[in-house]
């Protein structure tokens, strides 16, 4: 498990390549987000999502967060109508809170991403940082909470190593942004009827 800091803005160019690098290789990465600190692999990799699934002791039946580069990449793995698109940039280009929308799939990731439902949930990250990532490996990654399942997310990244102690069953890379994300999660909004909002979570 390596670490690493993005705390000098000279470092984040050398850690970007080294997470898309390990994030190609079907690694798990600890990643900052707008709301948390999480961990991420590629959502394309079913190797991927095998690894992240046993790291959090989580079950299948749970559906993962999707995180897209742009409105583009999100039209390519949800089907969208113009009134859900209008919806979308609404909430997503808003200074407001995080937003995760939930909407149609279109069946080109695996199906243990959603739970075998007809519905992805998905948000573009307002973090460049996250955003250069994602474009970097053009496909979406899975982001879900830095913690075992049931448990409370860990906060402070040095707490890594002890909730996972084996070192063939950590994540293989952590990304120290040197903030304190917090511990809200984003409001999260179901869009797949169309011309309802459904508020799920403020």
């Amino acid at each position: 498990m390596e670490y690493h800091s993005i705390k000098s803005p000279t470092a984040v160019k050398a850690v970007v390549k080294l997470a898309v690098k390990t994030l190609l290789s079907e690694g798990v990465v600890v990643l900052p987000t707008d709301t948390v600190y999480g961990l991420s692999v590629c959502a394309t990799s079913q190797k991927a999502i095998k690894r992240i699934q046993a790291l959090k002791k989580r079950t299948a039946k749970k559906p993962f967060l999707i995180l897209v580069s742009s409105l583009s990449m999100l039209k390519k793995y949800v089907f969208l109508s113009k009134s859900q698109l209008a919806l979308v940039k609404k909430y997503w280009q808003s200074g407001r809170c995080p937003t995760t929308i939930i909407l149609r799939h279109r069946g080109l990731l695996p199906a243990s991403l959603n739970a075998n439902s007809d519905g992805l949930a998905l948000r573009l990250p307002k973090s460049q940082f996250l955003i250069k990532i994602i474009k970097t490996i053009k496909e979406p990654l899975i982001s879900t909470s830095l913690n075992i399942s049931g448990e409370e997310p860990i906060k402070n990244l040095k707490d890594v190593a002890r909730f996972w102690p084996d070192k063939d069953r950590q994540p293989d890379l952590i990304i120290d942004a040197g903030l304190n994300l917090g511990d809200k999660p984003s409001q999260l909004i179901d869009l797949r009827i169309p011309g309802s909002v459904i508020v799920l979570r403020k």
